[in-house]
């Protein structure tokens, strides 16, 4: 990660990055521990092999694969919403952008759409294809609520209540946890109904708080339509924002690619009922580097940002490989996180640990991205991202698709092997468009 132009003064200090950080990495790590939760309490219900591989090979994908346009807002939000004129743009946006998805997601999950994707692109295994359909059509306000709750965080974020975000995740685990315990007690429900029903009663739950919590900001620091310079029009928002809903899209269209290729490679069923498991764990992780996205561009304009930050970022990499690597060299840490906590067989949680050793470079790689990622968002250089995206998933899907032709490992190490690759190439390519705008940023000085 090499550094910009050095910037005159050090004012930023490596406090106010912690201080900014931690509250959303803390949120980041709530909402990933609700996929391993999730499947904790799936595993100990009816048929848990069945409905796992239904949630981490149907249900999820397809969900993140609907409402993947919405998803930048969050990036977007705290980029742009610097006055109320912009918060007004960006809101009509939201509403807009959460209907159509959200039709979408009815049509993908009460119409003949569903056996085409499902059986056809999917190449779903059949037993898992009716809980998952069950499963999608629980998960109807899913894509309504992230693109309120990801706009509003935006908001709080920009007007320093980054804690705010953090404790709307808390409220969404929390009824998240009680949706799942009442499934656990009930003992008869369907798996995928019970997780289903949760993950949508855990995201109104935090979109209702989040707008409550941005309520003040809006009484005092949007109060008055400041305009901002320069002001935010219709087609310099869809500018910046096209490629972000693009790069968001491209990243989760592997997800679907992933699941296809899993299921027509060794151990098929075995590898989609852990995908959910290990994906949500080492997601988990990677949540650490992920936050780390907000607070480089909430953060880049002060003086001295660019080298604080990137100190920060060498640091962070460093730390998160550390939790994947613990589990990986020590099987009674592994036995404990994967068979006692999150309920794997036996048969399954040696699997599963074996495939931490693939999943290694994520979570550096997560914070590489992030670092990027967030210096083009701040230049509003956003064409880069998806550029760099495109080529994460004509990598992985060319690591995918050589697993499927060789037929000689189980589909979960190379699904693995698949995102370590494509992220590799990502971070490369978001490391030469940053230095084309560093290079750019020092020479207009002179110019």
């Amino acid at each position: 990660m090499s550094q910009g132009p050095d910037e005159p003064r050090a004012d930023l200090e490596s406090r106010r990055v912690l201080e900014t950080w931690w509250p959303l990495a803390g949120s980041w790590l709530l909402m990933a521990a609700e996929l391993p939760l999730v499947s904790a309490v799936v595993a100990r219900l009816p048929d848990p092999t069945v409905h796992l591989a239904a949630i981490g090979g149907i249900v999820f994908p397809l969900a993140l694969l609907v409402e993947s346009p919405i998803i930048m807002l969050l990036a977007a939000s705290t980029a742009l919403s610097r006055d109320r004129t912009s918060y007004l743009r960006l809101l009509r946006f939201t509403n807009g952008a959460g209907l159509v998805l959200t039709l979408c997601h009815v049509v993908l999950a009460f119409t003949p759409a569903y056996d085409l994707v499902v059986e056809r692109l999917l190449h779903a295994p059949p037993e898992i294809r009716e809980p998952a359909r069950l499963g999608l059509r629980l998960l109807v306000p899913w894509t309504w609520a992230i693109a309120h709750r990801r706009f509003h965080q935006g908001v709080l974020i920009r007007h320093g209540r980054s804690r705010a975000v953090g404790m709307g995740t808390g409220v969404r685990l929390l009824a998240n946890s009680l949706v799942l315990f009442g499934g656990f007690l009930a003992g008869e429900l369907p798996g995928t109904a019970v997780a289903a029903a949760a993950l949508s009663t855990g995201v109104l739950s935090e979109a209702a708080y989040v707008r409550l919590r941005v309520r003040p900001v809006l009484r005092g620091e949007l109060r008055h339509p400041v305009p901002s310079e320069p002001a935010l029009t219709r087609l310099g928002f869809l500018r910046f924002y096209v490629p972000l809903a693009m790069t968001s899209l491209l990243n989760l269209l592997m997800e679907p690619i992933g699941a296809a290729a899993i299921g027509r490679m060794p151990r098929a069923l075995d590898s989609l009922a852990i995908w959910p498991v290990i994906s949500g764990f080492v997601f988990m992780v990677m949540s650490l580097g992920v936050a780390f996205n907000e607070v480089v561009v909430a953060l880049l304009g002060q003086p001295g940002a660019r080298r604080v930050l990137r100190r920060f970022a060498l640091g962070l990499a460093a730390f998160s490989i550390l939790p994947l690597l613990v589990p990986a060299l020590c099987p009674p840490v592994a036995s404990l996180l994967l068979e006692t906590v999150t309920g794997l067989p036996r048969h399954l949680a040696t699997l599963a640990q074996r495939g931490l050793w693939f999943a290694l470079p994520l979570p550096g790689l997560a914070v590489v991205q992030s670092w990027y990622q967030g210096n083009l968002v701040y230049s509003r250089r956003t064409r880069g991202i998806p550029e760099s995206l495109g080529l994460f998933l004509l990598t992985a899907s060319a690591v995918a698709f050589t697993g499927v032709l060789w037929g000689g490992a189980p589909g979960l190490f190379v699904g693995l092997a698949a995102l370590v690759t494509g992220g590799g190439v990502q971070a490369l390519w978001l490391r030469r468009r940053c230095h084309r705008a560093w290079r750019e940023e020092a020479l207009r000085p002179a110019a």
